[in-house]
């Protein structure tokens, strides 16, 4: 396969990857949980900013399509969090440290986004693991900003930090061919830097 055709191929297997964790996740409606920017984020590290934003863009846009509508506005949501995952992944080589501290920054960025569209386009209720606690925390008096952002932030610190660290984990194990491919030069530093004994 061609090097030039290899980041396109590579983003096709991590849209799929986010629609069929995305999809597995919403359908049982697991609490704290989404896995649907687990491929936006291993593309991000792979191939940058630009990118990882496709990723993400067309992962929702595929996935409103198929499954829920509700996911289209959100979009926007993958769409920063490519960006922010391959700009920081441009700039620190990806290790477990910079993965935790990127899943912490994108669990935070992704709520003060997502918040906003849910409560304007769908009243705060969205289909999701997190309706429930949002609905409680509704009732209990919160505002419904407030009783919006808890839940998904809840639920993003550990979705985030999760997919982060999973990808985190994946590219270090991968084969020297693969990231020989990647448009990330830092990639290669790692590989060399933590190359596993054998």
């Amino acid at each position: 396969m061609q090097t030039n055709t290899f980041p396109l191929v590579f983003s096709g297997i991590c849209i799929a990857v986010n629609l069929v964790l995305g999809t597995i996740v919403q359908t049982l409606k697991i609490p704290l949980l989404f896995l649907d920017t687990l491929g936006t984020i291993l593309g991000a590290v792979m191939f940058g900013p630009f990118w990882g934003g496709a990723i993400g863009l067309i992962t929702n846009i595929i996935q409103g399509i198929l499954t829920n509508p509700k996911n289209i506005p959100f979009a926007v949501v993958n769409l920063a969090i490519g960006i922010i995952v391959g700009y920081i992944a441009r700039r620190y080589t990806f290790t477990w440290k910079t993965a935790l501290l990127t899943g912490l920054l994108v669990s935070v960025v992704a709520p003060l986004i997502g918040t906003p569209i849910a409560i304007w386009v769908y009243g705060g209720l969205t289909g999701g693991g997190t309706d429930l606690l949002f609905l409680w925390l509704l009732k209990s008096g919160q505002k419904i900003f407030t009783a919006a952002f808890i839940p998904r932030i809840t639920g993003n610190i550990v979705d985030k930090v999760a997919c982060a660290l999973l990808v985190a984990s994946l590219v270090r194990y991968f084969p020297a061919n693969i990231l020989g491919k990647a448009t990330n030069p830092l990639l290669r530093t790692a590989r060399t830097n933590h190359a596993p004994s054998k």
